[in-house]
């Protein structure tokens, strides 16, 4: 029952998003400019930090090119789930045990409360992230010190040898199709998404549904399908031919032939 109740929860959500429409200013991804926020690191010591996440990419934060990189964020970059996926370079200040090298992580959950909230920018880092900032030997030192001033800055994701996947999650049906992708180089964040079925000239718009979650209620749909995707902080725009195919199932992974950097 409680399993059929988020079901209907998750479908009542994706229908009533279908009415609301956002626009997005696009900017460059990649910042050269530093600015400041705290972090926080969670998890065991040397671990990989979130075990799933709120942007629902899953047991895909405990294997690379993901493991090790991944982070919380709070609300002023989580955007709603919309900042999923964005890549960000972290570094320390404290020179007394802070190497000038910055970690570069991979945004897979949330932290809504404690130091992020109020409007603060703060990173909850993996135990291992946390600790690539230290200079060599002092990461535990470093992990000791808790909460920690940083500076951050936005760069693009790179995933090399990895093309753009998108995973059909538990639940689909022909009728209510929901997507998560995978693997974005470049601006790694996600603005709008679209299907198109076999034959068909329209693109569907599909809606936002949680994290890097999106949602379609048509039907049936016929495959094969296309998707169109559009990252939020640059409009870069990429559409994958017919790669859901004709008979795809659920919790299914189908994997591009393209990403944004080859």
């Amino acid at each position: 029952m409680q399993l059929l109740g988020l079901h209907v929860v998750v479908l009542l959500k994706c229908f009533l998003v279908v009415f609301g429409q956002q626009y997005h200013t696009h900017h460059d991804v990649a910042d050269l400019h530093w600015k400041p926020a705290t972090a926080t690191w969670y998890g065991s010591p040397d671990g990989d930090g979130s075990n799933g996440g709120a942007c629902g990419y899953g047991s895909l934060v405990d294997v690379k090119p993901l493991r090790a990189r991944v982070g919380a964020v709070s609300p002023i970059l989580f955007k709603n789930g919309e900042g999923c996926g964005a890549c960000y370079k972290v570094r320390c200040l404290d020179k007394s045990i802070c190497s000038e090298r910055a970690v570069t992580i991979i945004v897979t959950d949330e932290c809504p409360g404690g130091y992020c909230s109020n409007g603060n920018t703060h990173f909850d880092l993996s135990g291992a992230a946390f600790g690539h900032m230290a200079i060599s030997g002092e990461n535990g030192q470093l992990r000791n010190r808790g909460e920690i001033p940083v500076i951050y800055r936005r760069t693009p994701c790179k995933y090399p040898g990895k093309n753009i996947a998108f995973h059909v999650n538990e639940g689909s049906t022909d009728y209510w199709l929901s997507l998560l992708v995978e693997f974005e180089d470049g601006d790694g964040d996600v603005g709008s998404m679209h299907i198109r079925e076999a034959g068909g000239t329209e693109w569907l718009e599909m809606n936002h549904l949680w994290g890097a979650n999106w949602c379609v209620i048509r039907g049936p749909l016929k495959g094969p399908l296309s998707v169109k995707l559009t990252t939020l902080s640059t409009g870069r725009t990429l559409s994958a031919r017919d790669v859901i195919p004709r008979n795809w199932v659920p919790k299914a992974t189908y994997t591009s032939r393209l990403n944004f950097f080859h």
